[in-house]
Order: C-alpha cells, then structure tokens, then sequence
C-alpha cells in the first residue's frame, strides 16, 4: 500500500532555496512567524555536501523548523520523515525530528508524541541523518504514533543544546514507509494501524470503526490482534468485513 501513488498525496516539502515563507519558525500553524522574517536564516546556493540547503543559527532553546503545508497523515499508513545536517561553526547542537500533529478543526492533538529521537552532532562538516517514523498505529518502531484523531502534521526538525551553532539542512524527505509494516498485498486490516491501543484502558471504538470501514471498502478483513479493547460507543461491523483475531 503506497497511497502516494494510489491516492495521488504530495508529501514531500518544497525545497528551500524555493523560499523559506512556507517554513516556519515556531509550530508551523498559519500566522506563526516564519524563515524569511525570523532572521538567523539564509539559503547557500551550493554546499559541497548538500548543494542548495538552508544555514540557521540555534538561537533559541529550542530552535523550530516547520513545514506550514498540512502533509496528511491516514488512518494505516506511516510515514518516515528524514533529515541531513551538519555543524558548521559554533557550540554542537543535537537535532531531532518533529511535528505538530493537527486534528479536526485545527486542534494540537493532546497527548501524543510530537518529536523524535534526538542525535548530537559529532563535529564540523560531519553530516547526520537523523529519522522518525509517524502514524495512527502504535507499532514497533513508530516513533510518534498519533492515534485516529490525527489527520495532518506540520514536520521538520528541532535543533536543542547549547546556543550559538550554525548548522545547515538539507532539503527535507517525507515518505510513504507503510509497506515496511504491512505485507503487500495482506487480505487484512489490523486495528491497530488504526489507533487501537489494545490496553483495556484507551476507548478503542473510534479506531475500530474507522478500520472496519477501511476493510469493508477494500474488501478484506478485519484483524483484531491480541489485547484487551475497550468501547465505549456501539461499534457495528460491516458484513463485507468478517473479523479475526490474531
């Protein structure tokens, strides 16, 4: 399943030197400052590593990149967001990948984690890959799983320690990873890749209900794995969809 081409999604972020007015400063949410205004930024037109990258100055505790397009996040797919960096001068920050997650009507969705493993930077000129991969699901390996009420994040990357650092950024990667937890061309749909926790603790009846609408449209079935589900609304499986636990 690759719902970059099945469904026609754009998730990959404009390149930098296209113009940092879509990259924000802050949570990149509309009206948060951004790249072009902050100050502490500019596009090098041809870093031997990189070629055309952004340079920032750490600045600020934290100091946010965001990308302000709303890149979807779906109900069973994961994503795995990707970043180069390299120290150039001044303290070695650490650099993490991170987003906001949003919800209906623009929300921050409460409760979920928005950043990634965090990797110091070794030394200067030393380029780092730094990843995290994002979705619904709660999986082995997921870094952020935002659970059903996610619909878009806004991503990027935190840079954190000491002030005073100039780091530049290659352009940043977003991809379709969902093939990585699902077998292509699996007869099944798994809760958990819906939101379900499975923790007798967590209401699992919207997670359950979207994947049972998402196998009945696909025709498959549908997988409850090993756990204890709590509902607590009324949850009516579609007849194309005849579950199974697992």
């Amino acid at each position: 399943m690759n719902k970059v081409i099945t469904d026609g999604l754009v998730l990959m972020p404009p390149a930098f030197a296209a113009g940092l007015g879509v990259w924000s400063a802050e949570d990149g949410t509309p009206g948060s400052t951004t790249w072009a205004t902050a100050g502490g930024a500019a596009i090098v037109a041809a870093d031997q590593d990189f070629g055309a990258c952004l340079e920032l100055v750490k600045s600020q505790p934290v100091t946010r990149l965001r990308y302000m397009g709303e890149t979807p996040v779906l109900p069973g797919c994961y994503l795995r967001v990707t970043a180069r960096v390299k120290a150039m001068s001044g303290a070695l920050p650490s650099v993490r990948i991170a987003g906001w997650a949003g919800g209906a009507g623009g929300v921050n969705v409460p409760g979920v984690p928005q950043t990634g493993p965090s990797v110091a930077l070794p030394g200067y000129g030393q380029v780092v890959t730094v990843q995290a991969i994002i979705g619904t699901g709660t999986r082995m390996g997921v870094d952020m799983p935002w659970g059903p009420a996610a619909m878009y994040g806004h991503f990027g990357l935190d840079l954190t320690g000491p002030d005073g650092g100039v780091v530049r950024i290659a352009d940043i990667q977003i991809e379709d990873v969902t093939a990585v937890f699902h077998r292509k061309m699996m007869d099944w749909i798994d809760v958990r890749d819906y939101g379900a926790l499975g923790d007798g603790v967590t209401d699992d009846s919207a997670a359950f209900a979207a994947a049972d609408a998402a196998a009945a449209a696909a025709g498959r079935d549908l997988l409850v794995s090993e756990g204890t589900y709590r509902l607590d609304a009324d949850v009516t499986l579609a007849p194309a969809s005849a579950s199974r636990a697992g």
